[in-house]
């Protein structure tokens, strides 16, 4: 197959300047309901890279994420959310971003286009064998992205990626590749929309499932999520009352005592 960048290709939808708000917005609506359709025929490709992940996880290494503009804020908002969720360390899940932080909030010019920087990166983490990196780009030829997993599998590092391209470059250079085709975008080549969604779900599903399958989650509850706020401590309080079967008052007691979900049932079980 031929390399075509479907991301590029020009949108179904005319004189968009002309439409009333309603018909801008039904007509996103439309574009969207592709995407789970997108992602839903390459979840045997997905699973095969979190089958990966767990397993580099669970040997103690490390994912990362690695990509430019909206795909690198994507894999950097998965990874931040990992030691809140799941109570994980930080630094279990990267994400780096071509242009490096301030790239997060502010587009850093011709950032993306250094095909060496990307392996510069990941270098200054020690990367190894026992990590995957996980390379984000909706068009598939991003060279700061496409260098890093060309670069990973001279150092046999295993790869996979995110690309909303078939047969890309990214592609070509990933062990576990994704592509998730969602078609050309409502605005001609702003992957920041359908593009950016189904990496977003696909991003939802590495790392959800990677963290109950090491043991993050008992039953769908998150017993090792970080209580950082009257919210979560809460949450908490709920699931202990759920799980032990006790009163609030003792479910405050014990929270507030180990001031961990799943240290306080383990105590309360042992009889502590």
């Amino acid at each position: 197959m031929s390399f075509i960048k479907t991301t590029e290709q020009d949108s179904h939808h005319n004189n968009l300047e002309k439409k009333s708000i309603f018909e801008i917005i039904t007509k996103i609506n439309y574009e969207d309901k592709k995407v789970p359709s997108a992602v839903e025929k390459v979840i045997p490709k997905i699973e095969k890279l979190i089958k990966k992940v767990v397993k580099q996880l669970d040997n103690g290494g490390r994912l990362f994420y690695i990509g430019a503009g909206t795909s690198g804020r994507l894999g950097i908002l998965d990874a931040s959310e990992c030691p809140p969720t799941f109570g994980v360390p930080h630094g279990t899940v990267v994400g780096l971003i071509a242009g490096g932080d301030i790239a997060i909030r502010k587009s850093v010019e011709l950032a993306e286009d250094d095909p060496r920087q990307g392996w510069k990166d990941l270098k200054n983490y020690d990367i190894s064998s026992r990590d995957i990196v996980i390379g984000i780009a909706a068009s598939g030829t991003t060279p700061y992205a496409v260098g890093a997993l060309k670069a990973c599998k001279k150092q046999k590092i295993p790869t996979g990626c995110i690309t909303c391209n078939a047969e890309s470059p990214l592609t070509k250079v990933s062990d576990y590749p994704v592509e998730v085709v969602v078609g050309p975008e409502l605005v001609t080549g702003s992957s920041r929309m359908k593009s950016g969604t189904a990496q977003k779900l696909i991003l939802n599903m590495i790392t959800t499932t990677a963290m109950i399958k090491l043991g993050h989650i008992k039953d769908n509850k998150m017993i090792d999520m970080q209580l950082s706020n009257h919210k979560l401590i809460s949450r908490g309080i709920r699931i202990l009352m759920n799980e032990l079967q006790i009163k609030e008052p003792e479910a405050q007691i014990l929270l507030a005592k180990y001031q961990s979900v799943r240290a306080a049932i383990n105590a309360y079980k042992n009889g502590n």
